[in-house]
C-alpha cells in the first residue's frame, strides 16, 4: 500500500512541476495567465462512509486554476496593440465562434480586417449611421480598416472675423478692378473646396466706399462672385448691415484650367460670415479665417481612446469612428476553457458571456500602444520548482524505504 501512495505523490510532484515549467516558459507570452496545481487528498469510501481511523490512500490532481491576475503593461509603438487596465477579455471571432484572449498584439490581414497571430478577428460595437459618437450595442461586427479614400466635402460657410481700419479712405481710382491695387485697400484669401474635392483659392477685397460703410468683392479662382456686398458698421465699429452678419453669395459654377472650363462639380454656394467682423484702430487685421470644406482624405493612421474607440485619422484632417472595442466578461473566469494561444472559450461553468463597453460598470479601460504582459512571477515559480523537486524525492525515498521493509520482511527465515 505505501507503494501506490507515493506513487500518487509523485504524479502529484511531476504535475506540479509539469505547471510550474509551463509558467515558466510562458513568462513572455503576452495576455498569459498562469495556472497552479490544487491537490487533494485521498480516502476509501466504504458503504458506510470512511471510517474514523482510516489512513489516507494519497494525493489526486483536483484542479489546474487560472490564475487572472493583472499582468503588467508594456509600452510598444504600434497603436493597434492593446491592453486590458482591469477586468474583460477582448473578444474575438474565430471563424464564426466567439473566443476570449487578454492579448492584444493586433495587425492587419490582407482584407483590411485586425486580427490577432491565429487571424481571429477582433470584434467591436458598430457606429450607428448619423449619430456620430454613438454605437450599436446590442450587435457585433468585425473591426475592419477603411482603405479607401476619405469623401470630399464642399465648402459652404467663410467665417471672416477681420479687423478694418477705421481711418482708411475712400480710394481714388475707380472702378474697382482686382489687378489695381489703388481700387481696393485690402483684401484676404482663403482656400475653398467644391464637391469634387478640388481647392479653390476665395479672395475678399474691402473697398471703403464712405463714413463706416464698405464693399466687399468676393473673387474665386480670379473670377467675380456677384456683385459687390455691402457692409456697414455703427460708431462703436460694430458691425450693423447686414444685421445678422452674414451675407450669402450666388452659385458659383467651378473651374478649372486656363482658359478657365467648368470641371464638373456642383455649384459653390457659400455664406459669408462677417459677423466678428469690426472696424477700429488704424490697421486691417486678420484675427480668423476658416470654412467648413475639405479635400479628398487618404488613412494615415489609426487612434483608441481609453474607453476603445478606434477612430480612423484621414490627410485631410478628419476623423471617422469605425467602432468601439467590444469587452466580455465571465462571472467565474477559472472555468474558461483554455484553447492555447492566450485564448479562452466559455463554458457551462464559467457562466454566460457578458459583454459591454470599456470603462463602464465593471470593465477595465483599453491602453493604445501598449500590451499586458504575462503575470507570471518568475521568482516565485522557481521557488516553487525546488518544492516540487523536494516533494518528489521524498516520495522517491519513501517507495525506497518500502522496498526496503518488504525485503526484510521476504528475508525473515
Amino acid at each position: 500500500m505505501p507503494f501506490r501512495v507515493a506513487l500518487s505523490g509523485l504524479n502529484a510532484a511531476g504535475q506540479d512541476l509539469r505547471i510550474t515549467a509551463n509558467n515558466i516558459a510562458n513568462v513572455n507570452t503576452t495576455g498569459f495567465k498562469r495556472s497552479r496545481a490544487e491537490f487533494g487528498d485521498l480516502y476509501s469510501v466504504s458503504t458506510f462512509g470512511v471510517g474514523t481511523n482510516a489512513i489516507a490512500s494519497g494525493v489526486s490532481l483536483n484542479r489546474v486554476g487560472q490564475q487572472f491576475t493583472q499582468g503588467n503593461v508594456d509600452f510598444t509603438q504600434n497603436s493597434l496593440d492593446l491592453a486590458i487596465s482591469g477586468e474583460g477579455f477582448f473578444t474575438l471571432s474565430d471563424r464564426g465562434s466567439s473566443v476570449y484572449s487578454r492579448s492584444g498584439a493586433f495587425g492587419v490581414d490582407r482584407d483590411g480586417f485586425v486580427v490577432n497571430a491565429g487571424g481571429a478577428r477582433l470584434q467591436v460595437f458598430p457606429p450607428v449611421q448619423g449619430e456620430n459618437g454613438r454605437f450599436d450595442g446590442g450587435r457585433l461586427s468585425d473591426l475592419r480598416l477603411v482603405t479607401t479614400d476619405a469623401p470630399p466635402n464642399a465648402t459652404t460657410s467663410v467665417d471672416a472675423g477681420l479687423t478694418l481700419p477705421a481711418n482708411a479712405t475712400v480710394p481714388t481710382i475707380t472702378p474697382f478692378s482686382i489687378t489695381d491695387a489703388r481700387s481696393y485697400n485690402h483684401s484676404t484669401s482663403v482656400t475653398v473646396y467644391d464637391s469634387l474635392g478640388t481647392s479653390h483659392v476665395q479672395t475678399l477685397y474691402f473697398v471703403k466706399t464712405g463714413t463706416n460703410q464698405w464693399n466687399v468683392h468676393t473673387y474665386i479662382d480670379g473670377q467675380a462672385v456677384g456683385g459687390a456686398q455691402a457692409i456697414a458698421f455703427n460708431n462703436q465699429g460694430v458691425l450693423t448691415t447686414p444685421a445678422n452678419g452674414r451675407v450669402t453669395l450666388p452659385p458659383h459654377t467651378p473651374t478649372a484650367g486656363t482658359p478657365p472650363v467648368a470641371n464638373g462639380a456642383a455649384d459653390l454656394v457659400i455664406e459669408l460670415d462677417l459677423s466678428t467682423t469690426t472696424q477700429r484702430g488704424e490697421r486691417f487685421g486678420v484675427n480668423s479665417l476658416t470654412q467648413d470644406g475639405f479635400a479628398t482624405g487618404r488613412l494615415v493612421g489609426v487612434a483608441v481612446s481609453a474607453e476603445g474607440v478606434i477612430t480612423a485619422r484621414y490627410t485631410n484632417g478628419q476623423s471617422t469612428p469605425l467602432g468601439q472595442v467590444v469587452l466580455t466578461r465571465f462571472a467565474n473566469p477559472q472555468g474558461l476553457q483554455q484553447l492555447g494561444d492566450t485564448a479562452w472559450s466559455e463554458t457551462s461553468e464559467s457562466g454566460e458571456a457578458v459583454r459591454g463597453e470599456p470603462g463602464t460598470s465593471s470593465f477595465g479601460l483599453v491602453q493604445s500602444g501598449a500590451l499586458e504582459m504575462s503575470n507570471v512571477d518568475l521568482t516565485a515559480e522557481l521557488v516553487n520548482m525546488i518544492t516540487s523537486q523536494r516533494n518528489f524525492q521524498a516520495n522517491a525515498q519513501m517507495i525506497s524505504t518500502s522496498d526496503q521493509l518488504q525485503q526484510t520482511i521476504i528475508n525473515i527465515r
